[in-house]
Parts: C-alpha cells; sequence; structure tokens
C-alpha cells in the first residue's frame, strides 16, 4: 500500500521530505487540497431538502439529489452530453471530490439560488 499522509502540523510536513528524500526515481507525488467536510455535507442537506419541496423546476419537482446535481453542474460549468437511449447525461459533478472551498461555493449557490426562487429556509 502507499503511504498516505494529511498536513497537520510542521512534523508532517517534516515526514513528507523525509519520505521524498528516500524515494525512488519515478515514485510519483501527489498533492490535494482538503476535501469537503462532514459538517459542510450536513448543513447542504436541508438546504436540497428546502429548495427540493419548494420549488418547481420548470414543471418538475426535483429530489434533494437532482437539486444537488443541476446546483454542482452549474458550479463546475459541466458538460452535457447525449444519454445512451435517450435524454441528456450530466458529466462531472461529483461533491464527493469537491475541495472545502468548492463545497462552500456550492452552499453558497444553493443559498442564493434559492432565494432567488422564493424558497424560505429552515434554519438548524
Amino acid at each position: 500500500m502507499d503511504p498516505v499522509i494529511t498536513i497537520r502540523s510542521d512534523a508532517d510536513r517534516e515526514r513528507v521530505a523525509r519520505w521524498s528524500s528516500k524515494a525512488p526515481a519515478g515514485t510519483r507525488v501527489v498533492f490535494k487540497k482538503p476535501r469537503r467536510t462532514v459538517e459542510q455535507n450536513s448543513l447542504l442537506w436541508p438546504i436540497l431538502n428546502d429548495i427540493s419541496r419548494q420549488l418547481d423546476w420548470y414543471g418538475e419537482k426535483l429530489s434533494p439529489d437532482e437539486v444537488k446535481d443541476l446546483l454542482s453542474a452549474a458550479l463546475r460549468k459541466s458538460r452535457v452530453v447525449p444519454a445512451i437511449d435517450s435524454g441528456f447525461v450530466i458529466l462531472g459533478q461529483h461533491t464527493s471530490s469537491m475541495t472545502k472551498k468548492e463545497f462552500s461555493e456550492l452552499i453558497e449557490l444553493a443559498y442564493a439560488f434559492g432565494a432567488q426562487h422564493g424558497v424560505k429556509f429552515n434554519e438548524q
């Protein structure tokens, strides 16, 4: 198994430096920004539920998951391609891979979108 470390302190940074100094040529090192937090995810779902219950989107009632797809596709400027059988598929809207910053932007977008469409949010 390849070693993975989340940098939380100077000691972690030193460990990464030691590992890199001993790594064989050809070793691949990947740095990733922190992903969304559990708290962010917990905040998003009540917002999605409020939008889902109160909004008719072009005559359609959307599930909270579908609202999430709609908003995350807008945030990421996702591409749309024809589906295999009929309709369309939105590409690249997975929120599980979003950084903390992207997820914060998604939450802000959800609030703004809901407010623009008259959604009353239930404060948790």
